[in-house]
């Protein structure tokens, strides 16, 4: 079964951290410690599939989560692994009819966040007989964010469970009596090379009044690669948005304050490559699907060196290179900044980054109108007569789609699509907000 999921995965091998957690006692508790980026994912899903039972029709792992991003990231990628059991996933923000209607047919595996997997559980949705193993994933950021006391509510009332996993990208002093966990494994990656992100640090040295100048200026010098700017607070994130819409740099930002579908939204365009440069704050710093980033920009240093580190795991992540810079003012300084950055002088000479390629098609059908990504191929390459490599990612949500279509293109794809149906029921098209 792990052969045949690591081939639809289309990985050929696992990195060490993965084999460890494979390899390690099933029996015992386990925690995992491994930085960001390094598939601490996988290395806790892939040895869930040897204790899954197709005959028992319940909710056999729960996996808790800090945020709605991290759920759905893991939800993507346990269905990519094809295995044949169902997974859902429940979060803030979503609608509890939805998730109610899910469980009704219970998955084999649950994900969620804990103030709404404590809700379920309030409410009865869904039975803690089978389940068998608990999966605590970004455990230290859960902590961070106040859920104690739902983890333990939870927790209590899981009386079958034979395995806890905890996962974190940061050291604790102690595991909290409430997890229940017993002698646990420990497989620490946190200092191991070959997990280390190869990521090079750079410095721009600019007046506390000529920031939001240099970081336009660094901006224009890096040109359209996927970039993140991380600000210690949303407001800083807004500030920033207004100034560069200002000055024609198009992108997207990414914080707390927004609505879920608005932060969805955001997530989707910058993975599909709408958008290259997402503007946010330390919520993106983890536990997100956003693949691939360049760079990170540091315009605000975060207060300690953890929020650091995972800022900067944005980048690098598996096997891959990646570059932070740091804006700094002359005498700025930081006790963790124990690699001293290269420091980068900005050109005088301007020029905006180009437009990306895509843009996104927004379909008013989604998972409960029964509509998948094969329905959406077919009416885009054959009603709507778009060329195969015009068309980039599509994402098939609750009530909603999403496909990236070539900007050229886009404009005529929907004048052509006026009207048309999908599943026999005529359905909203236009470009996304």
């Amino acid at each position: 079964m792990i052969k045949k999921a690591l081939e639809n995965l289309k990985i050929t091998a696992l990195n060490e951290m993965q084999n460890a957690a494979l390899s390690a006692d099933p029996k015992s508790d386990l925690i995992l410690l491994s930085p960001t980026g390094s598939g601490k994912t996988l290395g806790f899903l892939l040895p869930l599939l040897k204790s899954l039972h197709a005959d028992i029709n319940m909710v056999q792992v729960l996996i808790l989560v800090p945020s709605r991003e991290l759920a759905l990231q893991i939800e993507q990628v346990f269905k990519a692994i094809s295995s044949g059991f169902k997974v859902n996933c429940c979060y803030g923000g979503h609608s509890t009819k939805i998730e109610k209607n899910n469980l009704s047919q219970p998955p084999v595996v649950l994900i969620g966040t804990p103030g709404r997997i404590a809700h379920h559980l309030r409410h009865g949705s869904f039975s803690t007989e089978a389940i068998h193993t608990l999966i605590l994933d970004e455990f230290d950021k859960s902590l961070e964010f106040g859920f104690q006391t739902d983890m333990t509510v939870i927790i209590r009332q899981l009386e079958h469970l034979s395995k806890r996993v905890l996962t974190s990208a940061t050291r604790m002093k102690e595991i909290p009596d409430f997890t229940g966990v017993i002698n646990p494994i420990e497989l620490d990656f946190l200092n191991n090379k070959t997990n280390a992100p190869d990521i090079k640090l750079k410095a721009v040295i600019s007046e506390a009044a000529d920031k939001l100048d240099t970081l336009f200026s660094l901006i224009c010098k890096i040109g359209n690669k996927s970039t993140l700017v991380f600000c210690n607070h949303r407001e800083a994130v807004e500030r920033i948005s207004d100034l560069l819409w200002d000055r024609g740099i198009i992108h997207d930002i990414f914080h707390g304050g927004m609505e879920q579908d608005d932060r969805e939204r955001a997530l989707l365009k910058f993975r599909n490559g709408s958008h290259r440069l997402l503007i946010t704050t330390d919520l993106a710093s983890r536990g997100l699907d956003i693949p691939e980033i360049e760079y990170v920009i540091h315009y605000q240093l975060p207060h300690n060196e953890e929020a650091f580190t995972h800022r900067n795991g944005r980048t690098a992540r598996m096997h891959a290179k990646g570059t932070a810079y740091l804006i700094l003012n002359e005498d700025e300084k930081q006790e963790y900044l124990r690699q001293k950055p290269e420091i980068e002088e900005l050109p005088e000479d301007l020029t905006l980054p180009e437009i990306t390629p895509w843009a996104t098609l927004y379909i008013a059908a989604g998972k409960k109108d029964k509509i998948n990504k094969v329905d959406i191929v077919g009416l885009l390459l054959k009603k709507g007569e778009l060329p195969k490599e015009d068309l980039g990612l599509i994402e098939v949500l609750d009530n909603t789609s999403y496909a990236a279509v070539k900007r050229t293109q886009i404009e005529n794809i929907v004048q052509k699509l006026k009207g048309e149906k999908i599943k026999n029921k005529k359905v909203k098209i236009e470009i996304s907000r």
